[in-house]
């Protein structure tokens, strides 16, 4: 089986860094899903105005494996990064097809010079993330309450406080700063992390978000721009 991108999602995220572990989870962060050309026909939209939400299939194309690498045993960032499970068992990207799988909030369609776009949000996805297919969420047969999450029910992402610089706040819109304290509360740092001496850097949209961390709280130092060379 041949499968190929019918579009491609756009974010203020370009790189992993930063990238929700999981759709849902910051509902402020908002895409566009651009479609290519060859699918960009209204009649293949027909209908999806009645559904809230869509489940997306994309490809995990920021990998850096060579495709067909895998591994049975992963060790998931929930974990710390130092247990193992089963690949099968986890949402790990280094997969024998590394297809993900991603429930989003639709916004809206729009039809414009570009052709066809979904304006999405909540996505778990970096910016140019290949889409290879879209449906619809139903919730009376996607919907499951009071059941089991494995390993995840035992263990849960520490939150952290955010200190922002008013000064520093300035430099965004309403929208987008909601969506980056968000993704900073959850802390987007590799869980093997843990040096509050580091400064890292997390591209978002134009701007280079500078941060350390110390303990529970993640302080926000400067905002850099992104050279374009």
């Amino acid at each position: 089986m041949n499968i190929i991108p019918i579009a491609y999602y756009h974010t203020k995220l370009k790189t992993k860094f930063g990238v929700p572990r999981q759709s849902g989870i910051v509902p402020e962060l908002q895409g566009i899903i651009q479609f290519e050309p060859e699918y960009s026909r209204v009649e293949a939209l027909r209908g999806i105005e009645g559904f809230d939400y869509l489940w997306l299939i994309w490809g995990f194309s920021l990998n850096d494996r060579n495709p067909g690498e895998w591994s049975p045993l992963v060790r998931p960032p929930l974990l710390g990064g130092n247990s193992y499970m089963g690949v099968f068992a986890t949402r790990s990207p280094f997969r024998p097809n590394p297809l993900g799988l991603s429930s989003v909030k639709l916004l809206g369609v729009e039809n414009g010079a570009d052709g066809l776009m979904l304006h999405v949000a909540g996505a778990d996805l970096a910016d140019g993330t290949p889409i290879f297919d879209i449906k619809p969420y139903v919730e009376y047969a996607d919907a499951h309450t009071s059941v089991r999450s494995g390993f995840v029910d035992s263990n849960s992402w520490q939150m952290l406080e955010v200190v922002f610089p008013d000064e520093l706040r300035a430099m965004f819109n309403d929208d987008d700063l909601r969506a980056l304290i968000r993704i900073l509360e959850l802390d987007p740092r590799p869980q093997y992390h843990n040096d509050p001496e580091r400064l890292y850097g997390m591209p978002y949209g134009d701007y280079d978000v500078r941060f350390t961390v110390s303990g529970n709280v993640l302080t926000v130092v400067e905002i850099g721009n992104i050279s374009v060379e």
